[in-house]
């Protein structure tokens, strides 16, 4: 077998220090078994959520100290704070100003809960028709006994006014003052022992009902409106609610004899 002589072209890939021909065999392996082992690097990498359990080296960090703040990042500091959209809390001024809303809204709630509240026995019993003159005109009736110093009287004012306004042309409404011992006959002839007392007379004059005291509005307005149509009774004929005792009446003489009131 022919024998292949080193080609000493191939020995300068590596170090020059193998170029040397009287390097032995067993050199030349070692050496070149050296060289071509694979070297290993660490490898460095990021974790977004570290293991605990694995070990990590130490990292330098960078702290900062606190120090004096200036006047300027105060204002950004403000300027971030308002931009971030927190609710402010009020100061004086926003609340004084609630409070004068407040005062004015439930002012005007309760006014125009109380439309009425200029209306008075007094100016219902000047507008109100005669008695004879009533009885003489051939309409149907409403007469109210009443007197000033009545607390139901006086609150059941504004719904007897709207109730004489809205039916005045078909309907007669009286006023009999208690207090006026001209209207002795009268008070017998009703029966009156509490007052408000709102008698419902027919075109006749003749009595279809009476309701006595406080009593929902629909109750007057009801057995008006029966009246007004001409209808042979009211809805409602007898009934009592919460009203003055008429003997404490406080018995006076009438100046005028064509005073109703």
């Amino acid at each position: 077998m022919a024998r292949v002589a080193p080609n000493p072209l191939c020995l300068q890939r590596f170090r020059p220090y193998l170029q040397s021909s009287h390097s032995s065999p067993s050199l030349l392996k070692s050496t070149f078994h050296y060289q071509t082992k694979p070297r290993k690097f660490p490898a460095v990498s990021c974790q977004t959520n570290p293991d605990s359990s694995e070990t990590s080296t130490p990292t330098e960090k960078e702290v900062l100290e606190p120090g004096p703040v200036s006047d300027d990042t105060k204002r950004e500091d403000t300027g971030a704070s308002q931009d971030s959209g927190l609710p402010e809390f009020p100061n004086k001024d926003v609340n004084k100003r609630i409070a004068v809303v407040s005062l004015l809204a439930a002012a005007g709630l309760f006014l125009s809960s109380r439309l009425d509240f200029g209306v008075s026995l007094k100016d219902i019993s000047v507008a109100a028709l005669p008695y004879e003159e009533a009885l003489a005109n051939g309409k149907p009736t409403v007469v109210e006994f009443y007197a000033d110093w009545c607390e139901v009287c006086r609150e059941l004012a504004p719904d007897v006014y709207k109730i004489e306004q809205q039916y005045k042309d078909r309907v007669n409404f009286v006023m009999l003052n208690v207090d006026n011992t001209k209207w002795e006959q009268e008070l017998d002839e009703f029966g009156v022992e509490g007052i408000p007392h709102f008698a419902f007379l027919d075109r006749e004059g003749n009595e279809e009902g009476n309701v006595v005291g406080r009593l929902p509005r629909k109750y007057l307005l009801e057995n008006v409106e029966a009246l007004a149509r001409g209808e042979g009774s009211i809805p409602h004929a007898r009934v009592v609610g919460q009203y003055s005792n008429a003997e404490n009446r406080k018995v006076r003489s009438a100046v005028d004899p064509r005073s109703h009131g």
